[in-house]
């Protein structure tokens, strides 16, 4: 298992692959209205899983919870901001999760057994929670060593709750 590092663990609204940085001020941009238009929220973090399966780990991670609505309606209001700006936007359903660590390539059946002991232990109930109260943009640049990320802009979360 590599584990990513905790300053690096983060929860991705939308990925949108290589972008020139002349469109980071539009991002920018539409990020501030969005954000401004939604108030914090909390998150819990609950239950442990694998992408893409406890059979084949490749990614474990730790679920989020956010009973009200305010996640999915952030997230929908950044995706469609994004699709408005001529990005493309992921097809797939939003599984709101924090990477914990990925399995090695040449990991063999102990990576399973692993995975599946996690997932069915006692940390996968309720394991805190936490406030969301910013959105950032960030880069990220493939290393090696793991993703190196770049803050390029922050929005607050905004109106009242």
């Amino acid at each position: 298992m590599r584990w990513v590092q905790p300053d690096s663990i983060h929860l991705t609204l939308e990925f949108l692959g290589d972008l020139p940085p002349s469109r980071v001020p539009d991002l920018a941009a539409m990020l501030d209205r969005v954000c401004a238009a939604q108030g914090p929220f909390r998150l819990r973090l609950r239950g442990l899983g694998c992408f893409p399966d406890p059979r084949r780990p490749r990614v474990l991670w730790v679920g989020l919870q956010e009973p009200t609505g305010s996640l999915q309606r952030l997230q929908k209001a950044i995706r469609t901001g994004c699709a408005d700006l001529g990005l493309e936007v992921e097809k797939r359903t939003f599984s709101p999760h924090l990477t914990l660590g990925r399995v090695r390539r040449e990991a063999g059946p102990e990576a399973v057994d692993f995975a599946s002991q996690a997932l069915g232990g006692p940390e996968a109930e309720t394991a805190g929670e936490m406030a969301a109260e910013m959105v950032h943009l960030y880069r990220s640049e493939l290393r090696p060593t793991g993703a190196v990320y770049t803050r390029l802009h922050s929005a607050a979360l905004a109106a009242a709750s």
